[in-house]
């Protein structure tokens, strides 16, 4: 398998150092591709539930393909999310071609769009809602090692796999109501701020749409997780389109290298550093 060579990646809530991260599938994906520009949105390592006596060898190999990238020439963005929220305290940390911050602004062919991870919409991070919702990210952990075991079941039985956390959130009013406020108040402050694109991980549900209000009209999207839907957000020729793994596609040939993408897109990559300058000043 050659690598792909999107010019950005958008990857969040990858929830490194918990049992439902797909660290191994991850890894596959991260060895097919050589962005331009790599940006990490919000909770990929998991610093609520962080335990020494589980950080399996896999999740130390995701951090090792980052590392990678960064040594081959790729920009990282750390924009940080409610769990690994330790991290808010080094923002604005730059050290070569990687970089850590809260939000980010970048203009690419007269086009801006707005980053973040999108608890600041999230009352249950804060407080001591905060508490709670602590001891609900422990329960869903526990629910998707439980829906790995059910579904290593039906295998066996040549039965399709399911979701138990789909199940319930799509059973459940008040949560789809939730996501769909979510989105629409993320849309709505995009529209206010006069950008074209705003895009947003923490809520799980991978998302490209237009939405539109009475001021405007903005491209929402969202890079879903590494949980259960195992996607990315990639930008190729000024398309935004969302990844999905299928274990099918590394089922071939190794990884090999590439050339070097085009000088053109090195271009992009100086017009996001202007721009994460401005909007930290």
């Amino acid at each position: 398998m050659n690598k792909r060579h999107p010019d950005v990646v958008v990857l969040s809530d990858v929830h490194l150092g918990t049992y439902g991260c797909h660290a191994r599938e991850l890894v596959q994906y991260l060895k097919s591709i050589s962005p331009q520009l790599l940006i990490l949105n919000g909770d990929i390592i998991d610093g609520w539930q962080f335990n020494k006596s589980y950080f399996p060898a896999s999740h130390l190999q995701v951090i090792k393909e980052i590392l990678c990238m960064l040594d081959q020439g790729t920009r990282v963005v750390y924009v940080t999310g409610n769990h690994d929220e330790m991290l808010r305290r080094y923002s604005d940390l730059q050290l070569g071609n990687f970089q850590l911050t809260d939000k980010l602004v970048i203009e690419m062919n007269g086009k801006r769009t707005w980053i973040f991870h999108g608890d600041v919409f999230d009352a249950t991070t804060k407080g001591s809602a905060k508490i709670i919702a602590k001891l609900g990210g422990w329960g869903y952990d526990w629910l998707i090692l439980l829906n790995r075991f059910i579904n290593w079941m039906l295998i066996q039985l040549g039965q399709p796999k399911m979701s138990l956390s789909k199940k319930v959130k799509n059973g459940v009013k008040k949560a789809v109501r939730w996501i769909g406020d979510f989105e629409q108040t993320a849309a709505e402050l995009a529209i206010n701020k006069g950008y074209d694109y705003v895009i947003c991980g923490h809520i799980h549900q991978p998302q490209h749409r237009t939405i539109q209000t009475e001021e405007g009209t903005v491209t929402y999207l969202n890079s879903g997780d590494w949980i259960e839907n195992l996607t990315a957000l990639e930008l190729t020729q000024q398309e935004w389109s969302i990844y999905h793994y299928k274990e099918e596609d590394y089922q071939q040939a190794p990884v090999v290298s590439m050339e070097k993408q085009l000088p053109l897109l090195n271009v992009v990559t100086d017009q996001i550093g202007l721009h994460i300058h401005q909007l930290q000043s």
